[in-house]
């Protein structure tokens, strides 16, 4: 089965996009998910304002604090491929995603990580997350714009999104795995 988790800040953008990528694969298939990763203290503006350095998103990033989250999987072990979704902070994956990574068991499964930003780019964020995913295996990291840019993945892995082809969105839904792209 395949799941989709994502952490969304303020404005929702990769909230909208997991919803919509969510949406196109239960077109194709009733196999899919849908969980919002929350912390348990849910963020203020202030708290999100980067550009104050007592903000709470910038003591947690420099200070390496853990940050709970009240969600929980059901079934965690019934899923085999996950698609991860946050926006990048600091050129990586906030610390809620660390968390709450870092309290499941990974092994054996796919892992899709797709982020949002303005500016930033993946850089090392698959390299940084990887520790947390202990056991799995992380197929493709990618920043993204829209749910159009997820569903047209390639399965060559470049690093262009393709126009839609028979090895596309398609593909990657119903195998679940990519080619292997160094983020």
């Amino acid at each position: 089965m395949k799941l989709i988790l994502y952490f969304s800040a303020e404005k929702g953008k990769t909230a909208k996009i997991a919803q919509d990528f969510a949406k196109k694969q239960q077109e194709v298939t009733q196999e899919v998910t849908v969980l919002e990763i929350k912390p348990e203290v849910p963020y203020t503006s202030a708290d999100l304002r980067y550009i104050n350095p007592l903000a709470r998103c910038n003591k947690e990033k420099l200070m390496k604090k853990d940050v709970p989250s009240e969600t929980k999987v059901p079934d965690w072990e019934n899923y085999d491929v996950v698609y991860l979704g946050f926006p990048i902070w600091y050129g990586g994956a906030p610390n809620i995603i660390n968390t709450f990574c870092k309290g499941l068991d990974w092994t054996g499964k796919k892992v899709h990580i797709f982020a949002t930003s303005m500016t930033s780019g993946m850089g090392k964020t698959a390299e940084k997350l990887k520790p947390f995913l202990n056991g799995a295996e992380i197929v493709d990291a990618k920043r993204v714009k829209s749910a159009e840019e997820m569903q047209d993945y390639s399965h060559d892995g470049g690093d262009k999104f393709p126009a839609k082809n028979d090895r596309g969105y398609d593909w990657w839904l119903n195998k679940g795995t990519l080619s292997a792209n160094k983020p």
